[in-house]
């Protein structure tokens, strides 16, 4: 058990170091009077280009050794082994520093002039997996610092000004960071604000944080900035205290729980957002998922936060999270919804044994696989539906958006067509698919597979004369919370239900929000970028073998040795020639032969979800399917995969089976950042 000298010592490291330059202003009006009589700087406003990029989970290392092992007694800290210049891919270990400043370098290069904000979803200390090296305060906060200074060299505009006393005008795009769970100590235990850490990081963040919240982030590590003024703005949430994880807190549904505070606070900003016309993006570390083979969050905050997606739907765009490690999504039910959460009830469930989870976000394959399930009891239209796109004929009555009807023949035919189109509308929540919402999870930096980052296409339609970033900011809306004090759970136990307030629903003369219907703000697409770092560490050529042995499954409870298990490709005086490092594209969710997405809209969401649940396991051997453009990740992978395609041919079983389970391989493909070679896929999720 930490003492009382370890809290001391975090909140003494809130001002060990001097910061980097800050972001975008975000200030009150009289600051801008008292600059008019100050001498006219000119500075060129930025304007907007409908692009924004999300990296999450970068976990830096400074312990990390080029050939160490990457062993669970190593953690690539020691011994030797194939730890790369860039990386161990698809092990246990965290990031070289190398890794980072490449990565931080390839974006200052092909992305910094073509964005207009960065969301940036925590865990940017290593893990705790070092009996050796323990992880201590000034340790997380030292890595958090050192990624904010990254940040600066990228995005700082340095001109000079970065002494002044306003700590909201020095980088040049809005950037949103966010608590991870490794970003705090003991990683995913946080008490209830204020606290150290929360103090902590409002000092290593003051820059990135309004002025005007940041007392309101000391309460519980929560904010949300503008970035585009009285248009967009995008939240960070703290989801470590939604986190099941988390021992130190109870979920949402005591008014003393950090959890219930924060979506009370989420709901009044909501409201105020919707009062002025602003859109919202949510953006967090740990995702919500909700499944048996894997639960991140408690039971009451998933309830509050799904209700909070269903009322506030004419305002939210998206959601977006990191953590998992895997490129996904996943889908809220609104009719998951209990009852009594839809009337403003809610049981207190009481103290429950909370899995210490595993340091890596690890699944096994059934997370995957029971996702799949799910989705294969998503509603299914008739057959004579077709996606928008496939076919130009049009109809008379009205379809789900994002597909189109084929009238029939006759007129029974017709009638009948039409009923079975209305239930089909019906349990999609009518035409826009309003019975869901969506979360994205992007894949991380660190290299537990490849190193990734996303960038992601908005509607700017009407926005083209706004700018990044602005001058002035509203006030916020008076919350009045108590203090987080420690919960009486024998009281708590007699209480059966606890009230709250529901959020309003959207008025009935409003139009779908963003998320629903293509409009202005709506997400169009994301495109994904890796880094094949088993190409450019250049250690490996034309090993035989499998790539990943067998029998290291996918398993959350062992640590994973990666793809090089037991191999030395060097001794560790041999210098590293590494390739040129650089990030290719993967895939974009538009311009792709499997996906086929005309935007991120909720139809579409749930018609690509559809098709991934419709996978049928067949005997004999599967047919992958390779997607145009996309590229095998290494001259192994790349063999073994045309000396599977030639063994079983592109017959006629062949091809019936690639169209019927291509969505399922690619999604999985995807996920593992293709990292997987198509034997391990077709054993672990052919069935």
């Amino acid at each position: 058990m930490h003492g009382v000298w370890f809290w001391c010592l975090a909140a003494l490291l809130t001002g060990a170091h001097a910061a980097p330059p800050a972001q975008r202003p975000l200030r009150h009006v009289q600051n801008v009077l008292q600059e008019a009589h100050q001498p006219a700087v000119t500075e060129k406003k930025r304007p907007l280009h409908g692009r924004f990029l999300h990296v999450t989970d970068f976990h830096p290392d400074r312990f990390y050794q080029i050939y160490s092992s990457t062993s669970q007694e190593a953690a690539c800290h020691r011994g030797q082994g194939p730890a790369g210049i860039y990386g161990a891919e698809t092990s246990e270990c965290d990031s070289p520093i190398d890794l980072i400043n490449a990565t931080m370098k390839w974006i200052e290069q092909e992305l910094k002039d073509n964005i207009d904000f960065v969301v940036w979803t925590g865990d940017s200390a290593r893990h705790d997996n070092d009996d050796e090296h323990p992880r201590n305060a000034e340790q997380v906060v030292g890595l958090n610092k050192f990624m904010v200074r990254k940040m600066s060299e990228v995005f700082g505009k340095h001109n000079g000004d970065e002494e002044d006393e306003d700590p909201n005008n020095d980088y040049i795009i809005p950037i949103i960071p966010n608590l991870g769970n490794n970003d705090i100590l003991p990683h995913n235990v946080i008490t209830g604000g204020p606290n150290a850490w929360t103090r902590t990081y409002a000092n290593v963040w003051r820059q990135f944080i309004p002025e005007a919240q940041k007392h309101q982030f000391e309460q519980g590590g929560w904010f949300y900035v503008e970035v585009i003024p009285n248009k967009l703005a995008v939240f960070s949430l703290n989801t470590l205290y939604f986190f099941h994880s988390n021992a130190a807190v109870d979920g949402c549904a005591s008014k003393h729980e950090p959890g219930f505070q924060q979506m009370e606070w989420l709901r009044i900003q909501l409201q105020f957002m919707r009062e002025r016309g602003v859109k919202a993006i949510l953006t967090g570390h740990v995702p919500p998922i909700r499944q048996e083979a894997k639960t991140t969050w408690d039971e009451t905050c998933w309830q509050k936060y799904t209700l909070w997606l269903r009322q506030y739907r004419d305002v939210i765009v998206g959601s977006l999270y990191g953590h998992f490690n895997y490129d996904h999504f996943v889908l809220q039910d609104f009719t998951d919804l209990d009852e009594d959460t839809k009337h403003g009830r809610m049981q207190y469930l009481g103290t429950e044994d909370h899995d210490d989870e595993d340091l890596h976000a690890s699944v096994s394959s059934d997370y995957f696989i029971q996702l799949r399930d799910e989705w294969s009891d998503l509603p299914n239209p008739p057959k004579s539906i077709r996606r928008l796109g496939e076919d130009e004929t049009k109809t008379d009555y009205e379809t789900p958006a994002g597909v189109k009807a084929t009238p029939t023949k006759s007129k029974k035919k017709k009638d009948k067509q039409k009923q079975k189109l209305k239930r089909y509308i019906q349990n999609m929540g009518g035409p826009y698919a309003e019975r869901f919402a969506a979360s994205f999870v992007s894949p991380s930096v660190v290299p537990n597979l490849f190193p990734t980052c996303r960038v992601y296409e908005y509607n700017i339609t009407g926005l083209e004369h706004n700018t990044a970033g602005n001058d002035m900011i509203l006030p916020l809306p008076h919350l009045g919370m108590p203090e987080y004090e420690e919960d009486n759970v024998a009281r708590k136990k007699k209480e059966k239900k606890l009230k709250f307030t529901v959020p309003e629903a959207p008025s009935k003369s409003v139009p779908p929000g963003p998320a629903y219907s293509p409009q202005t703000l709506s997400l169009l697409k994301y495109t994904q970028y890796y880094a094949n770092i088993t190409d450019i560490n250049n250690d490996f050529h034309s090993l035989g073998g499998d790539a990943t042995e067998t029998e290291d499954e996918l398993d959350a409870l062992k640590w994973n040795e990666g793809k090089h298990k037991g191999k030395k490709p060097h001794n560790k005086d041999h210098a590293p020639q590494p390739k040129k490092f650089k990030f290719q594209m993967h895939y974009d969710t538009k311009d792709d032969d499997v996906y086929k997405l005309p935007d991120l809209t909720m139809p579409n969401l749930v018609d690509l979800a559809r098709r991934i649940g419709e996978f049928k396991a067949e005997e004999g051997k599967d047919v992958l399917p390779q997607t145009a453009g996309e590229q095998v990740v290494d001259e192994v992978d790349a063999e073994k995969t045309k000396k599977h395609k030639k063994k079983h041919g592109k017959g006629k079983h062949g091809s019936k089976h690639r169209k019927q389970n291509e969505a399922w391989y690619t999604f999985v493909r995807r996920a593992f950042v293709e990292t997987m070679d198509p034997e391990q896929i077709e054993e672990q999720f052919g069935h």
